[in-house]
């Protein structure tokens, strides 16, 4: 038996109400409020495509061993690098082995998560592979006041595939591909550009999908109705609905789209909503999946009996609950690099990254992996030659000690104005780990006033710094203050 063995995901916990872009750009471009209702979920400034894979990929794999995974699969069409393997960042973000894994980006396509998909589940059916970590990840740019802004977020999904301990058998799988081409984005463009709205609609979704998902259940010998739920994304909400009629099946087993949550999350989008729907699924139940991008995948599983034991993590729903409302359109406009704001004199110390370092540091710097003595049991960032407890002071014997996954507290903090700052104040201090270990990092998705000393914390993967000089991106782990919920920002 082949399929899911775990799953998880990650949206931010930044939302824009549509109606905060229509009350600042409804002027310039009116028609935008005509789809004025909902929210959608928006990255921080420290966040992309990568970051929220490695959030993603930590939530599928809480408590499962990361060295039995051969392959991890990233796709997205918003990758930081363009020639430099992402998912080779994701894999040292959550220590996985370094031999025998097999990565692979996949891009160009909106279509490439469930693409991804497919080849984890043929991977895994030939032999070749055993345990695959499939994560989708968006954060597209937008243009101010266009009906991209209105429609798309930010999020990203993680699926794990193997045989053993599978919570969803793999039933069978079709894939449709077509030049059908609803919007494209130039190699050096930062926007994509769409055609007109009834084209989309009416000729790519309410055709390829069904199309699609009607060619796969006859060649299955099945029927759409019989599937306990059906995902596909659509964010033309009577669209999605029109589908679900030509299909012939009751609304009530279509998945949302998540439209008025989180926005359509790109390549994350189909499985952002196959991870909600395994959250409320039983065993027994039936899910088809289905992709959409020049072309459409379809996908099928039957959720075992092995899943009424599966330890769930944070997931969608949970994800979903996390949420602060972004008051500030001009602060999410800053955050998207849509204005030009100057970091002031500090702000324009630029120094190259040293390749060589971040390479013979990996673990350390972009695994956060620390030691613990073996003789005390003390842990510590970053490991030095002696032990940091006075009373032991060992030298040279530590094992390797993941900090990541930690959980901690805030020991010390503090607000800096002077320090260049996307969102200032820049506020960092020092936090102390449960089980021991003290490690001095910036925190982020929180405000000065938010935070307290003691305040509990958990680690998030984020952007330290842009060097846009030489197009290369920082990236070290961060504390995220376990805060209240819901208050704007």
């Amino acid at each position: 038996m082949i399929g899911i063995t775990s799953y998880g995901g990650y949206i931010p916990r930044l939302r824009l109400s549509r109606m905060k872009i229509v009350e600042h750009m409804a002027w310039y471009f009116p028609v935008i409020m005509a789809v004025a209702g909902g929210e959608k979920a928006v990255a921080h400034w420290d966040e992309d495509a990568l970051t929220m894979a490695v959030a993603a990929a930590y939530d599928c794999l809480s408590g499962r061993e990361r060295n039995a995974l051969d392959g991890i699969y990233l796709a997205s069409t918003t990758l930081p690098f363009a020639d430099m393997l992402n998912s080779s960042i994701l894999a040292t973000a959550v220590n996985a082995g370094e031999k025998g894994l097999d990565c692979a980006d996949m891009t160009g396509s909106l279509r490439a998560g469930t693409i991804a998909m497919r080849r984890a589940l043929d991977a895994v059916a030939s032999g070749t592979k055993e345990n695959v970590l499939v994560v989708a990840s968006d954060q597209r740019r937008t243009k101010m006041a266009t009906m991209h802004e209105m429609f798309l977020g930010d999020g990203a999904a993680a699926l794990q595939f193997g045989k053993e301990h599978v919570i969803a058998r793999y039933l069978g799988g079709y894939s449709y591909t077509s030049c059908f081409a609803d919007h494209y984005r130039g190699w050096d463009k930062a926007f994509d550009y769409a055609w007109e709205e009834r084209w989309v609609r009416d000729e790519g979704f309410a055709k390829i999908i069904p199309e699609a998902i009607s060619e796969f259940c006859d060649t299955m010998h099945m029927s759409p109705g019989d599937f306990d739920r059906i995902v596909y994304p659509c964010y033309f909400s009577g669209t999605h609905r029109s589908i679900a009629k030509a299909l012939g099946v009751d609304s009530a087993h279509v998945q949302d789209n998540f439209h008025s949550l989180t926005g359509d999350t790109g390549t994350a989008h189909p499985l952002i909503m196959c991870a909600a729907a395994l959250e409320a699924a039983q065993p027994g139940d039936r899910l088809l999946v289905a992709g959409f991008g020049q072309g459409c995948d379809v996908l099928a599983f039957e959720v075992t009996e092995e899943f009424a034991g599966f330890e769930r993590s944070r997931g969608i729903a949970r994800s979903l609950a996390r949420k602060v409302e972004l008051t500030n359109y001009l602060k999410y406009a800053k955050f998207r690099d849509l204005i030009t704001a100057d970091l002031g004199i500090r702000g324009e110390a630029n120094p190259n990254t040293s390749l060589t370092d971040l390479w013979r540091k990996r673990k350390m710097i972009t695994g956060l992996v620390g030691g613990k003595c073996r003789v005390c049991g003390t842990p510590q960032y970053a490991t030095t030659s002696v032990c940091v407890n006075p009373e032991c002071n060992a030298v040279d014997n530590f094992e390797e000690y993941r900090f990541a996954d930690k959980e901690g507290k805030v020991l010390m903090y503090t607000g800096d104005l002077l320090a260049p700052s996307v969102d200032p104040p820049a506020v960092y201090g020092m936090v102390e780990f449960n089980g021991g270990g003290r490690i001095f990092l910036d925190f982020t998705d929180c405000t000065l006033e938010e935070l307290s000393v003691g305040m509990p914390v958990t680690l998030s993967f984020r952007i330290k710094s842009r060097d846009r000089m030489r197009g290369f991106t920082r990236y070290f782990w961060k504390a995220v203050p376990q805060t209240q919920e819901g208050k704007g920002v």
